[in-house]
């Protein structure tokens, strides 16, 4: 393959066709199932796959069939098959529902209202991963226009990532025949450390999490007649919370929720710290002098690839300061998000906290803990010889830097079930979430100019896949 002749037909693609798709497709303000129950009558995720399949279907790539497939209850799923040359496919996996909208973007931005300021997008889901299947057959595309070969190549675009991929196993087991035993997956759901390089995602935690309620009392009472005699909720709910995690430190208590550290997965935090330097905790908006837990940026990244952590990201029983008397509450209830290392087992993390929080309450408390998330991490198999050279050469001849390596603090809840699911085959995890990119948050962009040089770098990577040795 030529790379000049590679970047020149993505590039033109990105300019002409993708990011004015992306414009239109920021838009529709297609939430997923769990922030959009009545989604089938909204018919917002239908209408964005709608989008997707008419655009797929326009691309001059020979022998190109493309399906919206459905299943009763579930949303669909656009599968995209691709001839090739040799019998190994290659799956390539992205979504297409989106996060909710999130307060706090700037003046001038909005979620469902595209902008594009320099090299940035502006708009919920164009990054977080609505490219994906765009980048994807762009780098198909391009490797058909030079007649280079390629393996057969399989797409699947869901459309309940953003709500746990509960859908996802369904329409694996329904395809299963059509998709093939995959010797390669490439996912682009992921995310960069910088915007200079590839980044390829080496592990994700997975999650244990629900509501802890306390509750002493069935009404609130004064509290200058009740203070000092009823124990305060929030003050059980502090104390329990104690034995979960040290408040000093943030370092979690419970030997159960660690795992061992690999000596590779170490080497490649370092290499991914020097990379990065101050880079990494800089890129947070930090309120004037606050910062991060350590300035050791290979800690840093540890601590948010294979240590578990807890974060409270809810709370009811909590009136409005403004609008809070002098009332000893009665409840308190606090939704916990507690991240694991890729390798600890969410569903028994789950039990094991629901044990840990409901024994012995303190003060014949009501203590309850109602878990609602438990999702499995992962971690990469070896990487192949080849593999390895092809990400490292894709990423020098398109970015100019050799490729890095690094895990993901959050949670792909289908990455799991796929290594399960094809145990021999190779991962290319990448993404464009870098640098203030924000997810799921305010202000969230895609980074066009990192967008394009990735689609070349898949695009390298698949042609190197055919020459690569079947195992």
């Amino acid at each position: 393959m030529e790379p000049q002749a590679i970047s020149a037909y993505v590039d033109r693609l990105w300019d002409e066709s993708i990011v004015p798709e992306l414009i239109e497709y920021i838009r529709i303000p297609n939430k997923s199932a769990a922030f959009d129950p009545e989604w089938r009558e909204h018919g917002l995720i239908d209408r964005a796959a709608a989008r997707f399949e008419a655009w797929a279907r326009r691309q001059p790539i020979p022998g190109i069939t493309v399906e919206v497939v459905r299943l009763e209850k579930r949303t669909p799923l656009i599968l995209i098959d691709i001839p090739g040359a040799t019998g190994d496919p290659i799956l390539l996996y992205g979504h297409l529902d989106k996060q909710p909208e999130m307060a706090g973007w700037r003046a001038g931005l909005d979620p469902w209202t595209p902008v594009i300021e320099g090299d940035r997008l502006y708009g919920r889901g164009a990054a977080d991963d609505g490219y994906a299947m765009f980048a994807a057959l762009g780098a198909i595309g391009a490797l058909a226009a030079q007649n280079v070969p390629h393996a057969r190549c399989v797409l699947v675009i869901e459309a309940c990532e953003e709500s746990g991929s509960f859908d996802l196993p369904a329409y694996i087991d329904h395809l299963a025949a059509r998709i093939g035993n995959p010797g390669l997956v490439i996912a682009l759901d992921s995310g960069c450390g910088n915007y200079d390089q590839l980044w390829c995602t080496t592990s994700l935690r997975g999650l244990a999490g629900g509501t802890l309620t306390v509750e002493v009392l069935t009404e609130g009472v004064h509290s200058g007649d009740a203070g000092g005699v009823v124990p305060s909720s929030f003050k059980i709910a502090r104390q329990l919370l104690s034995r979960i995690e040290d408040e000093r430190t943030g370092a979690i208590l419970l030997p159960e929720f660690h795992a061992q550290i690999s000596a590779a997965r170490l080497a490649q935090a370092r290499a991914a710290a020097a990379a990065l330097g101050p880079a990494m905790y800089e890129r947070f908006p930090f309120v004037e002098g606050a910062g991060p837990i350590t300035r050791d940026v290979t800690e840093l990244i540890l601590n948010r690839t294979w240590r578990p952590a807890l974060e409270i990201v809810g709370a009811d029983g909590l009136p409005e300061a403004g609008n809070a008397g002098n009332v000893l509450r009665p409840r308190t209830a606090l939704k916990l998000s507690l991240r694991l290392p890729p390798e600890i087992d969410a569903k028994a993390a789950s039990a094991k906290l629901k044990a840990t929080l409901e024994g012995d309450p303190p003060h014949g408390a009501r203590v309850t803990f109602k878990g609602n998330w438990a999702a499995r991490g992962w971690n990469a198999p070896a990487i192949a010889p080849w593999l390895e050279r092809s990400l490292d050469e894709a990423s020098r001849t398109f970015f100019g830097r050799p490729a890095a390596y690094m895990g993901e603090g959050g949670t792909i809840p289908f990455m799991a079930m796929l290594g399960e699911r094809f145990p021999r085959a190779q991962f290319l995890i990448t993404g464009v979430l870098g640098p203030h990119s924000n997810a799921h948050g305010p202000n969230e962009f895609l980074h066009i100019p990192t967008g394009k040089r990735l689609t070349a770098c898949v695009a390298r990577v698949i042609a190197d896949h055919c020459r690569a040795p079947v195992g």
